[in-house]
Order: structure tokens, then C-alpha cells, then sequence
């Protein structure tokens, strides 16, 4: 601070102040289930490890580190951690130096590690284009250091079979409880759910049951559907199922009719019609497989309130 006099500058006050830029001490680095870079899915449990390193030169002394978690997946009343304490409010695990030797003293050079476990949901509510593509945030505090980790979650797809002898969509015909050596037919449904990201190269597939064999009826007309004479397996080519497909909307079905014919060697028997249906696809966010199962359909027919024998005669 001054003054021009006579064209020269006469300073009367004059301050330095100097900005210091602050190496940080610690290095930090997260694993969940054994991996820096997990792939979550809906239904897993993540077994989270914070590593906590002193890079500095100076020892570390009485430290608190919180681990803060953000993501809709995440089920909190799933939580647990030995040594440290879960805030509700902010959904954050607090470790203290108290409880943690490596919090308490960290030599140069020296590294420390906590842990603590949290379920993921098998389902949570989407709802909207913004809740596609779902992340979990965990964000770090330690002393200076701030760090932030996101991990990916995959998609869930599913597949429901049912089998109904009584439907609206071919009309079966043929005895019910079925009889060797005479012709029943059935109706098989396939329904494709997929929920959170968009997925291609999808696939249903489940292997046909002894004595049984397709009629060649299928709905919608045109549908991609498949036999394997050899392996006796049917699929179904749905190639891409956008996030949500199958969940809030329709598009995601297809029906065929089957006919079996019991051997005598079925007699006071109940089964298998089709076994489990597999559905797989490719997460176009995570880059991983997915995939779902649904259980076999015997004669049984859980799904046909109609039918209340499915033995044999």
C-alpha cells in the first residue's frame, strides 16, 4: 500500500503472504470381495476393505475415517461392521483410533486396513430413465485425504416359465391327467424381465422332457424361436432388452405348444415337460454376463389352477 509522489511509487505498508500446497500423507485404495475393480449384482454381499497407507514422514496419530455410502441397491439393514459404527443419517460407517490400533498410530510407510460388510437388494424401486445405470458411491474421509470410489451393478434379468393345459392362446386337447401312449398338448409361457441397464444377445433356452415335443404353434407369429432336434433344446432369441423391458410393460412374451405322449415306463409318475429355462444377456453397462433361471413344469402344472393331478395313468 502507497503513493505516487512526483511519479515514483513510496510504498507504506507492505504484506507477503505465501500459499502452501499440501502433499497429502495418506494414500487410500478400496477392494470389495477380494477386487479394485468389482462388478456388483443385485442380491450380493459386498465384503468392503479400506486400505490406508502413510506416505508421508511423519507418523499418524489418533485418526477417524469415515466411509460415507450412497446407491439405491444398497441394503442398509444388512450392515455390519465389528469395529466400527454405523450413522443412520448420513449412511456412513465411522471407524475410531479408540478401536483400531492403525488409527491410533501409523508409522511412515506403514499401512492399516478396515473392513465391513453390506448386502445389495435383489430389487429396488426404478423409476425413471435417471435411475438407469446404477452406482454405488463410497466416499472416503481421513484425515486431509478425500477419496471417491464408484462401483458398477449390473443389471437383474429374469425369466418366468409356466405351463397351463386350460389357456386362450392354441386350445389343448388330449387327457388330463395324462395316459401312456396318448397325446396331451400343453401351452409353455415364457416371460423376459430385465430391469436396470439395457442388455443384449439375450437368450432363453431349457431343454424339452422325454416324450415331449413341439407342435409347432407359437405366439406372437414370427417370434425367433428354436428347436435342436439333437440337443432337444428350445430357444428363444430376444437380442436386445432396453432397461425396464418386461417390468413395466409388455413386448417380453412369448407362448408355444407342446405335445407329450408318456411311455408306459411313466405310469403313476409325474414328469418333467420342460426342464429349467435359463435366460442369459450382456449388460451394456458393466460389460458383464448376466443371467437369470426359472424351475422345470412337470404335469403337475403349479401355474393351472384347472389341473389338480399330474400322474400318469
Amino acid at each position: 500500500m502507497g503513493s505516487w509522489q512526483a511519479g515514483s511509487f513510496v510504498v507504506l505498508k507492505e504484506s507477503i503472504r505465501a500459499v502452501k500446497i499440501v502433499i497429502p500423507s495418506i494414500y487410500i485404495s478400496q477392494q470389495i470381495n477380494g477386487s479394485p475393480q468389482y462388478v456388483a449384482s443385485p442380491g450380493d454381499t459386498l465384503h468392503y476393505e479400506i486400505f490406508f497407507k502413510n506416505i508421508g514422514e511423519e507418523p499418524l496419530r489418533n485418526l477417524f475415517l469415515v466411509a460415507k455410502l450412497e446407491g439405491k441397491s444398497l441394503d442398509f439393514q444388512t450392515l455390519k461392521t465389528p469395529l466400527g459404527e454405523f450413522e443412520a443419517g448420513d449412511n456412513s460407517v465411522v471407524f475410531d483410533w479408540r478401536r483400531i490400533p492403525d488409527l491410533q498410530f501409523l508409522d511412515a510407510r506403514e499401512e492399516g486396513r478396515v473392513e465391513f460388510w453390506i448386502g445389495l437388494k435383489d430389487v429396488w424401486e426404478a423409476v425413471g430413465p435417471q435411475d438407469m445405470n446404477p452406482l454405488i458411491k463410497s466416499r472416503i474421509y481421513l484425515s486431509q485425504a478425500r477419496h471417491e470410489l464408484t462401483t458398477k451393478v449390473n443389471s437383474k434379468i429374469e425369466v418366468i416359465q409356466k405351463g397351463y393345459y386350460a389357456d386362450e392362446v392354441f386350445g389343448n386337447t388330449g387327457p388330463i391327467p395324462p395316459e401312456a401312449g396318448k397325446a396331451t398338448t400343453y401351452t409353455i409361457i415364457w416371460q423376459a424381465k430385465n430391469y436396470y441397464n439395457d442388455a443384449n444377445n439375450a437368450r432363453i433356452k431349457a431343454v424339452l422332457g422325454q416324450g415331449v415335443n413341439l407342435t409347432g404353434k407359437i405366439f406372437p407369429e414370427g417370434a425367433a424361436l428354436t428347436f435342436d432336434s439333437n440337443s432337444r433344446e428350445v430357444v428363444w432369441k430376444l437380442d436386445n432388452l432396453t432397461a425396464g423391458q418386461g417390468v413395466s410393460g409388455s413386448g417380453s412374451n412369448v407362448s408355444f405348444q407342446i405335445s407329450f405322449v408318456p411311455s408306459v415306463s411313466q405310469k403313476g409318475k409325474i414328469p418333467e415337460l420342460i426342464g429349467k429355462a435359463a435366460i442369459t444377456g450382456e449388460d451394456q453397462f458393466t460389460g458383464q454376463k448376466i443371467s437369470g433361471e426359472a424351475p422345470a413344469v412337470d404335469t403337475a402344472l403349479p401355474d393351472d389352477d384347472t389341473v389338480n393331478d399330474g400322474v400318469v395313468r
